[in-house]
């Protein structure tokens, strides 16, 4: 009896606490910012820095060696086509040419002499008056005095023209944006005397790197415009790429040929390139959406029926400051959470902020 009082007691006990305890409440939904993934991902904007330069820029030089006698042009002067330049000492050009003409006048006189006594030696070899022989001989001879006077005028034109090449001409119109050397100095054959940039087109060059060779449009129009003053804008298209890269800064030197350029994109001016790249596949999110799972990137994406969260995971192809392209993992329609993915957990419902509860 004792023992069934116990049994009654302890159930009688346990019943009063089970009326004691409170039914579970629901599970408040966390608020949460999220988006709808509606935008596909754009070709991102590349700009880099360049500078104005004559299409066409070539050194002028002496063909020979000498000492310059004059350089009457400067940095910045504009010259005309067949202007002077520079001019060398002449002397031992204008001895040369008259070694050479004196020499070539006695060719000549040699050439005559031959000549006659070649006619005298056909007329009398016609009428059997001279042996074949010393026919033979003056025709011999004056074959030779016309070969010589050959090889003498020839070493006049060049000496006329050794004493040509002592003096430089500008051969285009352009300006002068260099100097190589001063009256006085002794010059070799091809040494640069001055730069002169042609008028006409210009180009602004580049030192692009070489992930963006790789992966750059290959026709790209680049947007150009003047760094100290961004309103002088103009078009260009890429006309000269450099076949390898720069030895130190391992860039590629890339030619733009400016479209119509304005007065105020004068050579040497400072300006900015700037190239649409091809959009990657994929979508873009804000940067916030972003979190990890397993040490991989990762979001937070709403079930807009169930209004719970479920992690999934993502490969993201490029960072910005203001969006992440996300190439899979995401489709357009999913709703991401952007504000609170360091709280949620797998499951978790959630609410949108904005949205009725």
């Amino acid at each position: 009896m004792d023992t069934f009082r116990i049994c009654l007691a302890a159930v009688l006990a346990a019943s009063l606490a089970g009326c004691d305890r409170k039914p579970p409440q629901p599970e408040a939904a966390r608020p949460v910012r999220a988006i709808t993934v509606e935008r596909k991902a754009e070709g991102e904007t590349v700009s880099l820095t360049g500078q104005i330069r004559a299409k066409d820029e070539v050194s002028l030089a002496f063909r020979i060696d000498g000492r310059v006698l004059e350089r009457p042009v400067n940095v910045g002067d504009l010259l005309k086509p067949g202007q002077l330049v520079a001019r060398l000492d002449p002397k031992d050009q204008q001895n040369a040419l008259q070694s050479a003409q004196a020499t070539l006048g006695a060719a000549e006189a040699r050439l005559t002499d031959a000549r006659l006594n070649y006619e005298r030696k056909q007329a009398l070899v016609k009428e059997g008056w001279t042996p074949r022989a010393q026919f033979d001989t003056a025709e011999q001879a004056f074959h030779t005095a016309q070969a010589e006077m050959d090889a003498d005028q020839a070493r006049v034109r060049l000496a006329e023209d050794q004493l040509a090449y002592t003096v430089l001409f500008a051969d285009a119109a352009g300006v002068v944006t260099a100097k190589g050397a001063e009256p006085g100095e002794v010059v070799h054959a091809g040494q640069m005397i001055v730069q002169l940039a042609r008028q006409g087109g210009r180009d602004a060059v580049f030192d692009v790197p070489e992930q963006l060779i790789r992966s750059g449009p290959r026709d790209p129009l680049v947007q150009l415009a003047l760094t100290n003053d961004p309103t002088v804008k103009a078009e260009g298209r890429v006309r000269e790429v450099s076949p390898q890269a720069d030895p130190v800064t391992r860039t590629w030197q890339v030619k733009v040929g400016v479209i119509d350029p304005p007065e105020a994109m004068q050579l040497g001016a400072t300006v900015t390139g700037s190239i649409k790249l091809p959009a990657p596949p994929g979508v873009e999110v804000p940067p916030s959406a972003l979190t990890q799972a397993d040490g991989h990137a990762a979001v937070w994406v709403v079930d807009r029926q169930t209004m719970k969260v479920a992690i999934r995971k993502v490969d993201v192809v490029r960072y910005d400051p203001a969006s992440v392209v996300v190439a899979q993992g995401l489709d357009t329609g999913d709703t991401v959470v952007t504000a609170g993915v360091q709280v949620l957990r797998p499951g978790q419902k959630v609410r949108l902020l904005g949205a009725a509860p």
